[in-house]
């Protein structure tokens, strides 16, 4: 019997705006300090896009850039699978935008909306069609410009998003690299807890959507909070425990980037030390379906990740979402 097919990254890109958006900055437009970010969230800066720079844009630089580390021909990619909750618009979806900007002949793809569990449902799913043997290269991408649908007259939103984007190319693995095991779920009752609730069929753009603020985050920080430390912990010993692993067997832990006291807490009840642990808020915020991947190079560049490590990523989103991912790195 043959064995079964793993799907491996075999390579990446990320891309962040070049404006940079300081707690100093954000001193200047609300009432807020950059003693209090640090001590709630961890964040020192963020990255801001132009306005006429949108997801797609961004996703597109980040492909561009995993093609400068990885040359291969753009035209063999199979899917294109793009996690996002900022799309250029309704429809097309941002991976016809894509796509079509890299000008990729005879492939398909969707979007996955998640929220900041994006690219982590989005990379499993990609890595499904390539396990089933059907498809031999996947772009998996995660892209938000947060900026969009941030009010930046409120404060409890403003100091956490920025934009940015990563890309990852899964291809079949010829050794054990490659996506382990995955777990996730959604349970929509925490919907009215973090949520933009304009612009969509319920409430469609009008006159009164605008003048509510209604095509902005919409977030109950506290509520959220809670549940994303608890179910950080829930998913990641989860997928551990279904595999026969602990915290100790982990070479790499790479959280979603929300806030640095949800990733500290999630590490300490893993019983995993801090340096195995990656941490990039302070320089990029939450950039949503981006911060993995964005983490991903951090720990690369940092020496915490190279090939054979046992890497755990995991993210807590909108809807409310979460997942968890076990993965044998490949290069």
């Amino acid at each position: 019997m043959n064995s079964p097919i793993r799907a491996k990254i075999s390579a990446l890109g990320t891309y962040v705006p070049p404006h940079v958006l300081t707690n100093a900055d954000l001193e200047k437009m609300v009432d807020t300090s950059n003693d209090w970010i640090l001590e709630r969230v961890g964040i020192r800066e963020r990255h801001i896009a132009d306005r006429d720079v949108a997801a797609s844009d961004m996703a597109v630089a980040a492909v561009k850039n995993l093609l400068a580390s990885h040359p291969f021909d753009l035209q063999a990619v199979d899917l294109i699978v793009v996690g996002t909750v900022t799309p250029d618009m309704m429809y097309p979806s941002t991976a016809c935008l894509v796509q079509h900007k890299l000008g990729i002949n005879n492939t398909w793809g969707f979007d996955v909306s998640a929220g900041c569990s994006g690219f982590v449902y989005a990379l499993n799913t990609g890595a499904k069609f390539v396990e089933s043997g059907q498809y031999k290269k996947v772009l998996v991408i995660g892209s938000d410009k947060n900026s969009a649908m941030t009010d930046y007259t409120d404060r409890s939103v403003c100091i956490i998003f920025g934009d940015g984007a990563g890309a990852v190319l899964l291809e079949p693995s010829e050794d054990d690299a490659g996506v382990i095991d995955h777990v996730a779920q959604v349970e929509g009752m925490g919907g009215k807890f973090l949520y933009m609730p304009g612009g969509g069929s319920l409430n469609p753009a009008s006159h009164e959507t605008v003048d509510q603020k209604m095509h902005y985050i919409h977030q109950d920080g506290q509520q959220v909070f809670k549940y994303a430390v608890k179910k950080m912990a829930e998913m990641t010993e989860r997928i551990l425990e279904k595999n026969g692993l602990t915290g100790k067997d982990v070479d790499c832990f790479i959280a979603h980037q929300a806030n640095k006291r949800i990733i500290t807490a999630t590490a300490s009840r893993l019983g995993m030390p801090m340096e195995k642990v990656i941490i990039n808020i302070d320089r990029y915020g939450n950039t949503t379906a981006g911060t993995i991947p964005l983490a991903m190079k951090s720990a690369i560049e940092e020496g915490k990740l190279k090939k054979g490590d046992l890497v755990l990523i995991a993210a807590v989103g909108a809807g409310f979402t979460s997942g968890a991912s076990l993965i044998r790195w490949a290069f």
